[in-house]
């Protein structure tokens, strides 16, 4: 009785899944011509396309492989196959040219073999055989194509040198002073000259593809433009981000009013604020737009997250952080910013030494000396205003530093990548995280058997503090950078951080202590033309050591009246330094474009650097005194 049920039961199911199986087929049929009539209307839209890659890859990346039935090797393929997919569709934001190669080549192929993408149809998307209609946006994407073909990471310069879009020029809108902009009719004019209409329809798939990828993945419309060979990128730094006040106070219509009335005044929205960082000059394109402020928001979301730096949120307002390339990103937010913003600053590694940075008329000068002071141990700041090449010209001189000395870096964020570049010295560099301080970070430095500390920036009153008495006891010698705008500023900046965390009570006090441990100050200036140059190369003196130089004594009169003289000349030392507790001498100038000695090395310094130096490079070192400054024979 059992079995009976068992098989009606059986018998019943086959029924209802054959009677199934013919519904499912005719309902194919029936959808079949309607499919291909789809298929044949379908729009090659930008927007159509991002939307059917976005499915696609989500799809493939979040399919239950094992409902396939496949065979294992089978299986295993393309377990492998997407978990290549996965990780190239995570690190292609994060600055990872190869994985971005690889999302952008998966798209391509999709858009032509499921899509269904072809010569005919990819002018919806683009109209490259219509130049009437291509926005400024879209002529910049070709041009800017055509150029990487050629010059690679070094497209954006090239255009810029071939047009001298680096040139300020006083433009409407933008006030009667010279400004660095480029801006729409400079697209154009460029646009006009370059493009003759030949374009494979590779080429055209590269741009098309390039688009989608930059609104679905990438950075939008700086998304190439990180990649070049720039100083850097930021965006929503300029423009107001709502019409919200002027509407209140005028008016829908009133408001649209005063912009025809008033168009050179109107302020430009956020979305319009796109500025690249190049040789030093702060460019405004002013023919790119992010669009919208939810595309400007989402480029800041994405742009900081390689290696989970942690939320940006309102409490967290901002964050700093490296991309994989070595990159510094600096993303902010509002309530902490008026608007969402981001700032990459990139570094130039493979340039990174003295002959490739400091150029001009007598550049052996500063070349040679910084070389020095780096043989000589001396214990050296950097000085300059943000985008004056410090960072830069540190990486540099590390290279001169003995090969044998260990160096420990502490930096907010990993910037200067001295491994990269020094791959077979022993460097290990730390930074700052949300749970350990940069004070912890330097005091860790001393278990580390460093010999060298470098770093990267200081900023806050406790590691200028620590800096300070780990040149003292704990290190050979330090390197640092700083802002100072003076050396005075410099010393006292540091002398205030060690009396504002209780360090010392006494401002003389701490004042000495600051020019016993600092030897040189390099400070790096950028010109209004974006050259960057070492302005002044400094000693500090501390007052107790200053001695009365021979060539100060006119050597002539009795005893007594030389004697007269110096205690004199000694007087008015004591009485010039009663003030401070140091003086300074610049030891090398640029002036009129060329670099020039000045005050010599004091003995002292001279001296110990002498003793730092093995044989050869302290014979070098006083022949290279002599040649400059013709002094110092006696060492």
């Amino acid at each position: 009785m059992i079995s009976g049920m068992m098989i009606n039961i059986l018998l019943i199911a086959l029924i209802i899944l054959f009677a199934g199986l013919l519904l499912y087929v005719k309902w194919l049929d029936f959808r079949r011509p309607v499919m291909g009539m789809q298929a044949a209307n379908r729009q090659y839209t930008i927007e159509m396309m991002t939307e059917f890659v976005k499915e696609t890859l989500h799809e493939l990346t979040h399919s239950q492989l094992s409902d396939l039935g496949l065979h294992e090797e089978e299986y295993k393929r393309r377990v492998n196959k997407r978990s290549e997919l996965r990780k190239a569709l995570k690190d292609c934001i994060s600055g990872d040219m190869r994985e971005k190669k690889y999302v952008k080549q998966f798209m391509a192929d999709l858009l032509v073999k499921s899509f269904g993408l072809n010569e005919t149809n990819i002018h919806e998307a683009l109209p490259f055989d219509d130049i009437g209609r291509l926005t400024p946006q879209d002529q910049f994407e070709i041009i800017f194509y055509l150029y990487q073909k050629q010059y690679g990471r070094e497209a954006l310069s090239a255009i810029f040198e071939h047009y001298e879009l680096d040139v300020p020029r006083v433009l409407d809108k933008y006030g009667n002073e010279p400004v660095y902009a480029v801006t729409v009719e400079d697209i154009d004019r460029i646009f006009m000259a370059e493009y003759n209409g030949d374009l494979t329809f590779n080429e055209k798939l590269d741009i098309v593809v390039q688009r989608i990828y930059q609104q679905y993945k990438g950075f939008s419309v700086v998304d190439e433009l990180r990649d070049q060979r720039i100083d850097g990128v930021s965006g929503g730094v300029n423009g107001i981000l709502t019409d919200e006040g002027l509407l209140d106070t005028y008016g829908s219509a009133g408001y649209q009013a005063l912009w025809d009335e008033n168009e050179q005044s109107n302020p430009l929205p956020a979305t319009e604020s796109v500025w690249v960082f190049y040789k030093g000059k702060s460019v405004h394109l002013a023919f790119l737009s992010f669009g919208s402020e939810l595309e400007l928001k989402r480029v800041c979301l994405n742009i900081y997250k390689y290696n989970h730096p942690g939320q940006l949120s309102e409490s967290n307002g901002y964050k700093v952080n490296e991309m994989k390339d070595g990159s510094r990103v600096v993303v902010v937010r509002p309530p902490f910013a008026e608007s969402w913003a981001f700032f990459v600053r990139k570094f130039d590694i493979p340039n990174a030494s003295l002959q490739q940075l400091i150029t001009g008329d007598n550049a052996e000068l500063p070349i040679g000396l910084l070389a020095y002071l780096m043989k000589g141990n001396r214990i050296t700041a950097i000085t300059g205003a943000q985008g004056s090449g410090k960072t830069t010209l540190l990486m540099a001189m590390v290279e001169h530093i003995n090969p044998t000395y260990t160096l420990r870096v502490q930096e907010m964020a990993f910037e200067l990548h001295l491994r990269k570049i020094y791959s077979r010295r022993n460097i290990l560099s730390f930074r700052e995280t949300e749970r350990i301080s940069g004070q912890e970070g330097l005091d860790l430095q001393k278990k580390t058997d460093g010999t060298v500390n470098i770093l990267g920036e200081v900023a806050s009153d406790e590691v200028a503090a620590w800096m300070i008495q780990m040149s003292q006891v704990a290190s050979l010698f330090t390197v640092f950078t700083h802002h100072a705008k003076t050396f005075r500023d410099l010393v006292f900046s540091l002398r205030n951080s060690l009396l504002k965390i209780g360090v010392f009570h006494n401002e003389r006090i701490a004042e000495e202590q600051v020019v016993q441990v600092i030897n040189f100050d390099i400070h790096m200036k950028r010109d209004a033309d974006g050259k960057r140059y070492i302005e002044r190369i400094t000693e500090c003196i501390p007052a107790g050591d200053r001695a009365v130089q021979e060539d100060e004594i006119q050597g002539k009169g009795s005893l007594k009246e030389m004697l007269g003289q110096l205690l004199e000349l000694q007087y008015e030392s004591r009485r010039q330094t009663q003030q401070r507790a140091f003086a300074s001498r610049n030891i090398v100038e640029y002036k009129d474009g060329k670099y020039v000695v000045a005050e010599p090395i004091s003995d002292a310094n001279v001296r110990e650097m002498t003793e730092q130096m093995g044989t050869d490079d302290a014979l070098m070192f006083r022949n290279f005194l002599n040649h400059y400054w013709g002094v110092h024979d006696e060492y």
